[in-house]
């Protein structure tokens, strides 16, 4: 069963930054892509962040490039959102999400694994 866990989130100023984890159960960590995405209120579902097994090929929505990084630690079966600048448009719940097959990288569609969701609040 794969269980995954958010933590890091929060409340934080206009320009201020929060560091998102992600501690992954279940199946081995490192045969699968895993990924940031995000859900604010009355918007769609977005991916954030993506990164693939051996942290070879990342991804970024435009909106977060040069302010978020993403990245895992396959030792500690952990991943990984460095978030600086914050911005009242970043004010979503996070979700970690384990792609559920193997490759570079996912969409979060059905098949994929997700967490439960850690809120992270930016104010102006």
């Amino acid at each position: 069963q794969v269980q995954l866990v958010e933590s890091g989130g929060g409340l934080v100023q206009a320009g201020g930054s929060l560091r998102l984890s992600c501690v992954a159960s279940g199946r081995t960590f490192t045969n699968y892509a895993m990924g940031w995405f995000r859900q604010a209120p009355g918007k769609e579902r977005e991916r954030v962040a993506t990164i693939s097994t051996r942290s070879g090929i990342i991804y970024y929505t435009d909106s977060v490039k040069g302010r978020f990084t993403i990245s895992r630690d396959n030792a500690k079966n952990t991943l990984y959102l460095q978030m600086n600048n914050l911005n009242p448009e970043d004010t979503a719940i996070y979700y970690c999400v384990q792609c559920g097959l193997r490759g570079p990288s996912c969409s979060g569609a059905s098949g994929d694994y997700w967490g439960q969701g850690t809120q992270v609040t930016v104010s102006s």
